[in-house]
């Protein structure tokens, strides 16, 4: 029954959001689940906000052609750019599913997806692993909603309106989390 409460203040979380960037960075981080490895796709936009994440077995064309499904669903529409690393089936999918897209392969331009993936590894730390993989991908969707509904770019801002941002993300939290 939390679980269920879980996923609905999760969507409310994410309908506040609204549409995230249209430049998407994708990437794949394996995670160990009973001594079995499996992957972790994770798509973010170009501040940084995770806009979906997969749990799957496999790190071939036809995952990322699953994957690359589930995102188009999630967002509604197609991005203007689409930044991966070299993985060939990232290649293989986009070609498939949004072949009108710009593909960038470019060495470190993906690092923005290779640094969302700290977050994770440190609440699986925590967490000492997870235990299944539905169990991950639940946890690690509801987990980048609301790392997105508090996170903000410190770096552009004074200290008085992050300050006024922290507070409304908590009024909307709380708002959230009540309904």
């Amino acid at each position: 029954m939390p679980e269920i409460r879980t996923r609905v203040r999760a969507r409310n979380l994410k309908r506040r959001q609204g549409r995230l960037g249209d430049i998407w960075h994708l990437d794949e981080v394996f995670v160990k689940i009973r001594g079995e490895r499996h992957y972790l796709w994770r798509a973010v936009d170009q501040d940084g906000d995770v806009i979906d994440i997969l749990v799957q077995r496999h790190r071939n064309a036809r995952a990322a052609k699953r994957f690359f499904r589930k995102l188009l669903k999630g967002q509604g529409s197609t991005p203007w750019q689409l930044v991966t690393d070299k993985l060939k089936s990232y290649g293989a999918a986009h070609r498939v599913t949004m072949p009108s897209v710009d593909h960038h392969t470019a060495r470190y331009e993906n690092n923005r997806a290779e640094v969302s993936h700290q977050p994770t590894r440190q609440r699986e730390r925590q967490m000492r692993r997870f235990k299944s993989a539905g169990q991950a991908q639940r946890f690690l969707s509801v987990h980048g909603v609301i790392l997105n509904f508090f996170r903000f770019s410190r770096h552009r801002m004074g200290s008085e309106n992050y300050r006024w941002l922290r507070a409304r993300a908590f009024k909307d939290w709380n708002a959230a989390i009540a309904a």
